[in-house]
């Protein structure tokens, strides 16, 4: 690890709702003191104090127009924020889900998951994954290392309105469904030997389930259709298609 040295005060100038609050304000527009006070409901004493700590941090800066503004440095760590947020919100998922098994640069980018939605709620997740692949209208990518018979009928329609299919299977379930799996020419098929991950993406929306530490994955799935979250899912499947066999026709 890095020399951490200063980062504690820097998480202790971070660690206050207001003061969150007012960089994140200062993030849509710049704002004069009093502007700063009625969007978040402080006193004015308490809205000078918080201002004063946050421009002594160099967060923050005050213009000679008297409106506050983040400096480059503040929208560096505002910019940072998300990773953190979502190893918060998540920590009990990720105490018991390894999210190291993916590529350092995808882990470096967790912050894209921000919007995502994490659902523990394993055969909901499965009747999810049907919808959003029942949804698609351009293409469907998916990973995982079991088949979802259920998703099966649905893949069929939607091949048959055009959708693009493809598909990273885990190596051993070639001995499984190989013949079933070479009989969907339209189907782009590749296989790994280990999937650290279970994944869809379309054109509209993603889901992502990590596998747990005991190397399963389990079904409990991150949604979401926001367009940051949907491109680090398809960034990752790129990742793995690179690196995927091309050894089903």
């Amino acid at each position: 690890m890095g020399n951490t040295e200063g980062i504690e005060q820097l998480l202790f100038d971070l660690a206050s709702e207001s003061r969150l609050g007012i960089l994140k304000e200062l993030s849509r527009n710049s704002l004069k003191m009093a502007d700063v006070a009625r969007k978040l409901d402080l006193t004015a004493t308490e809205n000078f104090r918080q201002l004063q700590r946050l421009s002594e941090a160099k967060l923050i800066q005050k213009n000679p127009d008297g409106e506050y503004t983040l400096t480059e440095y503040g929208k560096l760590t505002l910019h940072l924020l998300p990773a953190l947020e979502v190893a918060y919100r998540n920590k009990e998922y990720l105490n018991t889900h390894n999210l190291w098994r993916l590529p350092d640069q995808f882990v470096n980018r967790i912050g894209e998951l921000a919007a995502a939605t994490l659902n523990m709620d394993m055969i909901d997740n499965v009747n999810k994954a049907a919808r959003l692949v029942g949804e698609a209208e351009k293409y469907v990518w998916g990973m995982g290392d079991r088949a979802l018979e259920s998703i099966g009928p649905i893949m069929a329609k939607r091949i048959m309105s055009g959708v693009k299919f493809k598909f990273i299977f885990h190596e051993s379930m070639l001995a499984q469904y190989g013949p079933a799996l070479q009989e969907v020419q339209s189907v782009e098929k590749r296989t790994l030997n280990q999937i650290p991950a279970m994944m869809f993406c379309t054109e509209k929306a993603a889901a992502l389930g990590l596998q747990t530490m005991e190397g399963r994955i389990d079904f409990t799935c991150f949604f979401g259709s926001d367009p940051v979250f949907v491109s680090w899912v398809k960034d990752l499947f790129s990742y793995y298609w690179d690196k995927a066999q091309r050894c089903i026709p």
